[in-house]
Order: C-alpha cells, then sequence, then structure tokens
C-alpha cells in the first residue's frame, strides 16, 4: 500500500483567511447555486474544447444543462446551446466543424441527436427522430452511432405506436421472467432491447449495427463506453453477454465480452470467450490496427484490477500490458499516433492522470494532486480534463503533458466562491487493522483553532470499493460538515479502491472486521489530539456506509449519535436488490449461512441504544427502502430515540436540489443536538 503521508493541502481562495471571521461557510445553499461542469471535450484539430454546465434553478427544484465553448488559451468563454434547456454527450464530427450532441427540443418525446456548426453562423439541427430516444452517441466517418432501446421485430412507426399505448394505458402491473429487473433507480423492461444504430451525418435513413448479430448490450446498463467503430467503419467492437443461451442463470450473472464484428454483416466473434469477469470498454486506435478494452479476472468482484489488453486486429492476438501494475485502467483515450494512452486513474485516493505505453505498458503520472476527470485528446496532443479537489468544483484544465503543468480554461464559480470561506484540509496515515498503513483525509472547519478542543464527524464512505479521493463531493460535502463547526474525517479503510488488489480484496467476503477496526482506530488517532473533544463525536455512512454504522450501532463504540443513509441493513433481504452483494462470488445464503449470519448488521439489534437518523429513498433500487423502515422499526421497537427520513422521489442519493437542501438540514439538526459544534 502506497503511503500518503501527511500533506497539508492549503488550496484556500485568497480571502479566505484573511477574512474568515467576515466570511460565509460553504453551506448547502451554496453548494446549490455552483455552476457543475462535466467532461470536456476538444475537436479533432484542438481549436474548440466544448463542456457541459449544469445549473439548478432551487425555487423550481431543477435543472438545466447548457454546452459552453472555451478558447484553448483560457481568454474566453461562451454558451453554445440555449438557457433553460438540457443538453449533453456533446462529440465532435472528424473535421472538427460541427458539434453533435443529444438534446430534446420542442415536441420530442426524447432525446435526440442534433447537429450545430462552429465554423459558420446557424442553429442546430435536429439529425434524429428515434421514438425511444438516443444516448451513448459517437461520430465515426460519415456518420453518427448511437444507442436506442427497442422492441425487437418492430419498425419505428410499430415502436412509436407501442410506447404511446404503454403510455395511454391505465395498467401499471410489470412482469419479468428472468432478471435484471431494475439498475439503480428504474425498472428496466424486459421486451426491450439496447441496440447500436447509426446515421449518416447528411441525414437519411437509420441503420441498424448491433441488431443484426442476434446480440443485445448488457441489458443493466449502457453508455458510449459500451461499444467503439474503427476509425474506417469496417469493425464495430462492443459489450455483451457471452453465457451460452441455455446457461439456467446467465441473467443473473451475465458474463461480460468484447464482440467484434464487420459492420453489415450478420456474425460477432466473441474475443474473450474464456475470461468469466467483465471484458469492458472498447476503444480501437486511431490507425485501426489494434484494439484496446479493460480486463477483470473475478467475477462477482467489481473492484478487481482492471487491467488494459490490446487485440492485434490483423494479427487476431492478444496480449495484456499493465500486469504488472497494481491499479485499475479506467477512463482512458489513446494517443493520436496511436502509441499509447492518457488515463484518469485512481492512485491512493487522488485520481491522476498517467501516460501508458501501448509498446511495453509502462506508465508514467503526469499530474499530482487533486482529482481529473477522464481526457480528451486533439490530433496535436492537447489534452483538456476536467480538475476538482476538496476545495473547488470541476474545472476546464489544459495539461502540459511533460510538465504536468495545468492552465485552467474557465471562470465558473469565482464569483460565487469570492466570500465563501473553505476551510482546510490534509491528508494523514495511522494504523489500523493488523497495524497497517490507512490513508485519511482530514478537514479542518474555517478559523480552526489548535488550542481548542472541536467534535469530531467520521464520515464512513460507501461501495465499499470505492475510495474517496481528493474531488468535490455535492451529496457528502465534508467541508460543508466542517463548515457547521466539526472536525470532518474520511477514512479510506481496506477495501478501498486505488491502494491495490490486496488492499481492495480483503474485506471479501468479511465485509465487517477489518474495516470496522479501521474506522475504530481512526477515532482512537482523533482522541489521541488535544484539539478533539473525545464527549463530541458523531459517526455516519450511506450504502456500505450506512452497513459499516450498522455494525457500529450493534458495537460497543464512542459515537453520541448515528447517521444511517441507504443502508444495507440485512443481507438476506439485500436479495431483492439489483446487486446481491456476495451470491455471485460467494455464494447464496442457502449455500454458505454462515458468511451472511457474521457480518449482516441485524444480528446486532439486541445491543442497539445510540440515537439514530435513518434516511432512504423509493426509487433505491440498489438499497431497497425495505432495509430503511427495517431498521428504523427496530430501533423503534427497542424504544431507541431514531428518526426515519423517506424521499418518495429520490433513489440511492439525494438528487433534487430542495430534497438535499432538507437533507443537509436535518444532518445537521441531528448531528449538533448530540455534539455540540465549535471549538471550546
Amino acid at each position: 500500500m502506497k503511503k500518503a503521508g501527511i500533506i497539508l493541502l492549503c488550496l484556500l481562495l485568497p480571502l479566505a483567511n484573511a477574512f474568515a471571521a467576515q466570511n460565509k461557510p460553504l453551506s448547502v445553499d451554496v453548494l446549490w447555486q455552483l455552476n457543475r461542469i462535466g467532461s470536456p471535450m476538444i475537436s479533432p484539430h484542438g481549436e474548440y474544447i466544448v463542456a457541459p454546465v449544469t445549473q439548478y434553478d432551487v425555487p423550481e427544484d431543477k435543472g438545466a444543462t447548457q454546452l459552453w465553448l472555451f478558447a484553448k488559451d483560457g481568454s474566453s468563454q461562451r454558451p453554445l446551446t440555449a438557457k433553460g434547456l438540457r443538453a449533453s454527450e456533446p462529440v465532435f464530427s472528424p473535421d472538427g466543424n460541427t458539434l453533435a450532441f443529444v438534446s430534446k427540443r420542442d415536441d420530442d418525446e426524447a432525446g435526440q441527436i442534433y447537429l450545430l456548426p462552429l465554423n459558420k453562423a446557424g442553429e442546430a439541427q435536429r439529425l434524429t427522430e428515434v421514438p425511444g430516444g438516443v444516448y451513448g452517441v459517437k461520430w465515426v466517418g460519415e456518420h453518427l452511432y448511437f444507442i436506442s432501446r427497442i422492441f425487437p421485430g418492430k419498425n419505428w412507426q410499430q415502436m412509436s405506436e407501442q410506447l404511446k399505448a404503454d403510455k395511454d394505458s391505465k395498467l401499471s402491473a410489470q412482469q419479468w421472467n428472468e432478471l435484471p429487473y431494475s439498475s439503480f433507480d428504474h425498472w428496466i423492461d424486459e421486451n426491450r432491447q439496447a441496440h447500436v444504430f447509426r446515421i449518416n451525418a447528411n441525414g437519411g435513413e437509420i441503420e441498424p449495427v448491433t441488431a443484426t448479430f442476434n446480440k443485445q448490450l448488457p441489458r443493466s446498463y449502457q453508455s458510449a463506453a459500451s461499444y467503439d467503430v474503427s476509425p474506417n467503419e469496417q469493425y464495430i467492437a462492443f459489450n455483451a453477454n457471452g453465457w451460452a443461451a441455455d446457461k439456467k442463470t446467465r441473467n443473473v450473472d451475465p458474463k461480460i465480452d468484447i464482440f467484434l464484428a464487420k459492420i453489415g454483416s450478420d456474425k460477432a466473434v466473441n474475443l474473450t470467450p474464456k475470461n468469466e469477469a467483465p471484458d469492458a470498454n472498447p476503444s480501437f486506435s486511431p490507425d485501426g490496427k489494434t484494439l484496446a478494452f479493460t480486463r477483470q479476472l473475478i467475477h462477482g468482484f467489481y473492484a478487481d484490477t482492471a487491467n488494459l489488453n490490446l487485440y492485434d486486429i490483423q494479427r487476431e492476438t492478444l496480449r495484456e500490458i499493465t500486469t504488472d501494475w497494481d491499479r485499475s485502467v479506467a477512463r482512458y483515450v489513446w494517443t493520436a499516433d496511436s502509441k499509447g494512452f492518457y488515463a484518469a486513474i485512481d492512485d491512493a485516493a487522488t485520481r491522476r492522470i498517467y501516460h501508458i505505453s501501448a509498446k511495453n505498458g509502462k506508465v508514467k503520472p503526469i499530474t499530482d494532486n487533486t482529482n481529473y476527470g477522464k481526457p480528451s485528446i486533439a490530433n496535436d496532443g492537447t489534452l483538456v480534463a476536467a480538475n476538482d479537489s476538496f476545495l473547488y468544483p470541476a474545472r476546464v484544465i489544459k495539461i502540459d503533458t511533460r510538465s504536468g503543468k495545468t492552465t485552467r480554461l474557465d471562470s465558473f464559480n469565482d464569483d460565487i466562491l469570492a466570500d465563501v470561506d473553505l476551510g482546510t484540509y490534509e491528508s494523514v496515515t495511522y494504523k489500523g487493522y493488523n497495524d497497517q498503513d490507512i490513508q485519511m483525509w482530514v478537514h479542518y472547519p474555517p478559523g480552526f483553532d489548535r488550542s481548542k478542543k472541536y467534535p469530531l464527524m467520521m464520515l464512513i464512505h460507501g461501495g465499499p470499493h470505492n475510495a474517496i479521493s481528493d474531488g468535490f463531493h455535492y451529496r457528502w460535502n465534508a467541508q460543508t460538515f466542517a463548515s457547521w463547526g466539526y472536525v470532518t474525517a474520511w477514512p479510506n479503510f481496506h477495501g478501498s479502491s486505488s491502494f491495490g488488489q490486496e488492499f481492495a480484496d480483503s474485506i471479501n467476503p468479511d465485509w465487517k472486521n477489518k474495516s470496522l477496526e479501521d474506522v475504530f482506530k481512526a477515532t482512537e488517532w482523533f482522541e489521541s489530539k488535544d484539539w478533539i473533544d473525545s464527549e463530541r463525536m458523531v459517526a455516519g455512512g450511506a450504502s456500505y456506509g450506512g452497513y459499516l454504522t450498522s455494525i457500529i450501532l450493534g458495537q460497543k463504540h464512542p459515537f453520541n449519535a448515528l447517521l444511517i443513509h441507504a443502508a444495507v441493513y440485512n443481507m438476506y433481504s439485500q436479495m431483492s436488490a439489483d446487486f446481491a452483494v456476495h451470491s455471485t462470488r460467494f455464494g447464496n445464503y442457502w449455500d454458505n449461512p454462515e458468511i451472511y449470519q457474521s457480518i449482516s448488521p441485524h444480528y446486532g439489534a439486541g445491543n442497539f441504544n445510540t440515537p439514530t437518523l435513518v434516511i432512504h429513498g423509493q426509487l433505491d433500487y440498489r438499497v431497497p427502502v425495505g432495509q430503511g423502515f427495517e431498521l428504523f422499526r427496530t430501533l423503534q421497537s427497542r424504544g431507541v430515540e431514531s428518526r426515519m427520513i423517506y424521499y418518495p422521489d429520490e433513489n440511492h442519493w439525494i438528487m433534487k436540489p430542495n430534497n438535499s437542501i432538507y437533507w443537509y438540514n436535518q444532518v445537521e439538526d441531528w448531528m449538533t443536538r448530540f455534539a455540540e459544534p465549535g471549538g471550546r
């Protein structure tokens, strides 16, 4: 495990320390004023840089996304699309002079592709009229490729009629005969399939691409990363379930493989038939000779290290190039010369840009501190990406790939944050389970004074295999919690990603003990500090973090109150979710009941006696809402002071502005009741 060390990151805005007393904190109200920048895209010739920017109208409780154009020297920025509409998935034409994007306008029933010229005056023109809408757009050669979910066997007119009939129907029942039936926050219609289509950039008939192969894209989730098209438009590579049709549980635990086919043919070849774990993210090299994709080896372990594989189209040979590197490859792009890649890699709780050689897999870090998103590259090698940290939201950044130096290209949010005191944070390393090094982020409130004692808010991240990295978080913002007057902690306990395969997999199937000890050891680390009041400590987490907080609830612990959001509380009833945790890899509860008995939080109910705030959303199909109500009923039945907050219109996350504001305010109310904020 790489030691994080102690790195004090004083990335404050200029006035933050000098005028802390008169500045406002990073409150939830400020969070919803911020402009949220998505992944920037650079045109092939490097002249245009475009990124989606979302703004929220809190009184109206909705947001709208515009596409903005940024000068490559950072001298200007201007909107390309109208305010009040939604625009997403910007992609450039091969010559870089036209922008395609997805939007829903006028009489559109669903999102369609629109084309906007950038080298001349003109309005965006709709290109597609697909009844079920489009997403996952790519522009290759003369065509725009996209994904749409269709009713197999129906033409576009018949599909339009079917969708209208379904919308007008008074019948609310849904039927499933096999999995999956849901994914995170939506039900999956088993009568529809996701396929790739294409349309000429000048318009015309829509052509099916993958429907002719008798293979649909993965049913639970699809995006532009689910497929790619070779530069000469000869081949398509795509993800599909590789299990044989007669496998009884083929859709319970799908085998995600890479299929390669000639466009226009009726046969697709499985390139990865022997690997049961996911092979994903196919991407053709700019010269069209090589197909890259990521490969995991452990079926049922989503955080298994993903290595980069290269398939030679001509020779039909496969080689893995990052085998000796203990980090997962993700968010990667080819260099223009087809000799390597740039990728945003999770590395020791920071997402850094790396260069990877296609020849030998040699890796080189390009950036250092703070997070970077998936890069976009021009033909001349110009690299852009989004960059954020705990102390500032995403920005549009140009990266010098030789020096790692960056140039900011936008000026969003500077006015909003000009009078906000963001506090400070640092990365520390402490001894956790088995005396092993554990990295932890520590956030200090504005005006922090080490001569005083402060309460502690221990945050327990979800996943569990999703490390908290040095980026801006809207749903659980540690600096917002700190602004209430708490020292706030995010430990990256055992099981967290970005610290290597062994560390990530160390908590399987025992979700409980190692990470639990890491949290308790983190608390002891704070208790040893003169500036922490051990009589004022609270804790909380969501998803797996809610699970571990539920475990803490049944243990002897030092916390005055707990927050448990969207928790996996009962490992048995988690079978009703779209993801059943241990079933694929370690067997179901009827096969190995001892695993579930030893780690399920509900077995500790007899010891529950800590005031607990429980929060859950009805549309959460990853951790169904019954888990929250079961926990709340248990607490009430034991006479434990508790509160249940239920959102009928939210999923695994609280996404709507007013619901989010209420969430933060309720959490603040609950925590401050049991641990008075501020230094003493």
